[in-house]
């Protein structure tokens, strides 16, 4: 394994602890990506929010810094695109229907013992080996 392989999760965890303890110092507010996002787009209420756009306008220039560095990305859709579009939506659902998604729950909750947020990974983490299960060895295909 490379120097590389290495860094780059360990680097990014590290931002992502951060930012998160950040957030949650400067803020009072727990971070989440759908949350932050829905806030971005005005979808909570209470109007487009600039801290949510500056989030958002972050994880995209992160992306592209680090396309840019490495230079070395394959990026292939192997699966239908109306399957991506079904799991993206029903993604979106559950990060609505369970208030809040993995980086919320499973980051800054797990972080601060919330029962809830326990509840709610190990349920993301069932229902991952689950879905992966079927697709790979019930259907048979790839995942």
């Amino acid at each position: 394994m490379s120097d590389l392989n290495v860094l780059w999760p360990l680097s990014g965890g590290l931002l992502i602890g951060l930012s998160a303890a950040l957030y949650l110092l400067l803020n009072g507010r727990i971070a989440g990506i759908s949350g932050l996002t829905a806030s971005a787009f005005g979808w909570t209420g209470a109007g487009i929010s600039p801290l949510g756009l500056g989030f958002l306008a972050g994880i995209l220039s992160g992306a592209a810094l680090a396309f840019a560095w490495i230079r070395q990305a394959d990026l292939a859709i192997t699966s239908s695109p109306v399957l991506l579009i079904v799991g993206g939506l029903l993604v979106g659902f559950g990060t609505r229907f369970g208030s809040g998604c993995t980086s919320g729950h499973g980051v800054c909750g797990l972080a601060r013992l919330s029962p809830r947020s326990v509840v709610a990974t190990v349920a993301f983490m069932l229902v991952a080996a689950i879905t992966l299960f079927i697709v790979r060895h019930v259907i048979g295909g790839v995942a």
